[in-house]
């Protein structure tokens, strides 16, 4: 029945008993994400200048016609992004735009469904339901959603490919991440963790699927060479505005350009670090290493690089979900804070405090992300320090309490007098 209560002798658990009260939450936050928050829309709108230039594409008229001296959304998709996107035009705007948020939250809820299963997790553990409310309520998903861009269709390709990596079935890996490519590099990092595997074939593919889009939709663009002559110029430029990498604060601010480089410098030595411990001592562990390192090497590009707005956080749910693996990095409160400053969709400027309320909601994602990075850098130097001081580092550096039985006996004798 409807609303049969649980009974004392099913709910054998308190997972259980959450699992059971979490589920109608989730989906109902689900819905108001979707067909309430999305549909009503933002001042910010990711969505229009999209819809504009597929339009103008399949009319074969200019499409970079930006001007940035504004500070509205740019279009700053390449020829190959606007071939793939442009079939949105073919219906109306309003319809387009439903459907596109559609696209993206079924992306998002496949993507949801792949990281449970990557992790060894069914939809019948409490983590499903935990996640899927976690995911809609953070602000990644949510002004994903509004603003109606993207990057849920990248958060999904980005599952896929660390699933495809992990099996092995390189061509199919490049295949996904190309496909992404040919719109936005923001996952162009992850290439980085097919090579140090030495999984050569993902080139094969991950290059040539957005060379072959970029041929076919080079000769059918009106203005192709604008992108490379006004587009591409400005995305490697910094802005102060909705940026919150370093050097974005840093201008806002007005802090000196030496500290702001002593910043990222710093930073991309923590960043350096971990990653040289994670391929050291942890690659043999696939789904940990690959996990990790991802999400090491995308915080780094939105902090470090020139553009990091606060939504670009949903490509580190494959980072956050290794909470659940026994060796994470993340299983400590500081991690947890910082996640807590780039996903929460809490604001912060207060009409009491205004200075400080102002500093606290521009600056929460950046400081997040920096301590986010320097929690993985701290705990991997720790744990290789402690297995240094153990004489076990060819084994790896593995938590203490992973060890194996015989190891906890042999340190137990080595300090008996």
């Amino acid at each position: 029945m409807l609303f049969r209560q649980l009974e004392p002798r099913t709910a054998r658990t308190t997972s259980e008993v959450i699992r059971f009260a979490l589920w109608p939450i989730a989906i109902m936050t689900v819905l108001h994400r979707v067909f309430i928050k999305a549909i009503n829309g933002y001042v910010t709108d990711d969505f229009a200048p999209v819809y504009k230039a597929s339009l103008a594409f399949l009319n074969h008229r200019e499409v970079y016609t930006t001007n940035f001296d504004y500070v509205d959304p740019h279009y700053l998709y390449p020829p190959s992004g606007t071939l793939l996107i442009a079939p949105l035009a073919i219906i109306d705007p309003e319809k387009s735009r439903w459907l596109f948020i559609l696209i993206n939250a079924v992306a998002i809820i496949i993507a949801w469904y792949l990281l449970l299963k990557l992790f060894k997790l069914g939809t019948a553990s409490i983590a499903a339901p935990v996640l899927l409310l976690a995911m809609f309520s953070s602000e990644t998903v949510t002004n994903t959603l509004v603003f109606t861009n993207i990057n849920g269709c990248v958060l999904l390709a980005e599952v896929a490919f660390i699933m495809l990596l992990l099996q092995r079935r390189d061509l199919w890996a490049g295949v996904v991440l190309g496909l992404t490519l040919a719109v936005k590099p923001i996952l162009a990092p992850l290439l980085l963790i097919a090579l140090v595997r030495g999984q050569w074939k993902v080139f094969i593919t991950a290059i040539g699927v957005p060379a072959a889009l970029t041929a076919i939709a080079w000769p059918l663009s009106k203005d192709p060479m604008d992108f490379v002559n006004y587009t591409l110029p400005y995305l490697t430029e910094s802005r102060d505005y909705f940026n919150s990498a370093i050097v974005g604060n840093g201008e806002y601010y007005g802090l000196p350009t030496g500290l702001t480089w002593l910043i990222r410098v710093l930073l991309g030595i923590a960043v350096a670090i971990s990653l040289w411990l994670l391929y050291r001592y942890c690659r043999e562990d696939e789904l940990f290493f690959v996990a990790t390192s991802s999400g090491v090497l995308l915080t780094a590009q939105f902090l470090i690089g020139s553009l990091g707005q606060m939504y670009y956080s949903m490509m580190l749910f494959p980072l956050l979900m290794t909470v659940v693996l026994r060796n994470s990095v993340l299983r400590n409160w500081p991690a947890w804070l910082a996640i807590y400053g780039f996903m929460s969709y809490d604001g912060w400027l207060s009409l009491r405090f205004l200075t400080e309320g102002r500093a606290a909601e521009y600056l929460k994602t950046t400081l997040g992300w920096s301590l986010l990075l320097i929690v993985i850098s701290s705990v991997l130097i720790d744990r290789y320090l402690a297995a240094r001081r153990e004489g076990r580092l060819d084994e790896g550096i593995e938590p203490a309490f992973l060890l194996p039985a015989q190891h906890e006996s042999r340190e137990r004798i080595s300090v008996e007098p």
